[in-house]
């Protein structure tokens, strides 16, 4: 009886090792996790997962999405600028301005018979635009975004993008004329006005438009004021009166042209 009982203990603990015990469950395997197919269904689930986070703004879910069917779309799928515009968008949300350049001269280079392909170049050059964040700063991404607005204007006349980037490159002109008031305005306050009539004259030249050009011509005529050119000062008084009539402290620069008897006393 013994015998047999120890006999039993003997086998219950062999079949338990060997993993045959009735109740307990199959050992599982270590298996690769199974990988999504490239299906036209798959492929369509996967634009509409992209597109709703896209819409909500929640940029990292969208962007996991796209860049998963960045390999799973055929080449040959009619969205796939519509893709690579949607991830230059996200960039250019999170922050990545020269990824989304790439995104977005991937279309107009690749594609540019494609209808997005003006609107992409205009978003490169909106990319340029935002990386030069401060008028003060080195514009070099300023005059890159130039360009790119002009190539769009060259490559696309026709088009909306195009009369959008007419706004844009006034804008640009605007804060680089901005930039060499700021400069002129360094050397005006170390009375360096020599230096400071070559960037004034030449701001008023080139950016005649632009917003600051009235404060450009002030420092102009005090420059002129404080080194005695009084035929500078008329003439540029005479400008101020044709084309800036009602510029602040007109009086007080020119008071010849509003109808004092000499140029720049008062």
């Amino acid at each position: 009886m013994r015998n047999g009982l120890r006999i039993g203990l003997v086998l219950l603990v062999a079949i338990t090792a060997a993993g045959c015990w009735p109740f307990r469950g199959k050992r599982k395997s270590a298996t690769p996790e199974p990988v999504l197919s490239n299906s036209p269904r798959t492929v369509d689930s996967l634009w509409l997962d992209g597109q709703r986070a896209f819409n909500r703004g929640e940029w990292n879910g969208a962007n996991k999405v796209f860049t998963r069917l960045g390999t799973a779309m055929p080449v040959t799928d009619s969205r796939m600028s519509r893709l690579n515009f949607f991830k230059g968008e996200i960039d250019l949300a999170l922050g990545n301005e020269l990824d989304a350049v790439r995104q977005f001269r991937r279309i107009a280079d690749e594609a540019p018979d494609d209808s997005l392909a003006a609107d992409a170049l205009l978003r490169a050059g909106d990319a340029y635009s935002y990386l030069w964040k401060r008028a003060e700063l080195d514009p070099t991404y300023g005059h890159t975004a130039m360009g790119v607005y002009q190539e769009i204007q060259s490559r696309y006349p026709n088009s909306p993008a195009s009369r959008r980037a007419v706004g844009r490159v006034q804008d640009l002109n605007d804060r680089l004329a901005r930039k060499e008031y700021l400069s002129a305005l360094f050397y005006y306050k170390f009375k360096a006005y020599e230096s400071a009539i070559l960037m004034l004259r030449g701001l008023v030249a080139q950016y005649p438009r632009a917003p600051v050009v009235p404060e450009a011509l002030e420092k102009l005529v005090l420059s002129y004021r404080a080194l005695g050119y009084q035929e500078d000062i008329k003439e540029t008084c005479g400008y101020i009166t044709r084309f800036f009539p009602g510029t602040v402290g007109l009086v007080r620069l020119c008071p010849a042209v509003a109808g004092a008897d000499t140029v720049g006393k008062g």
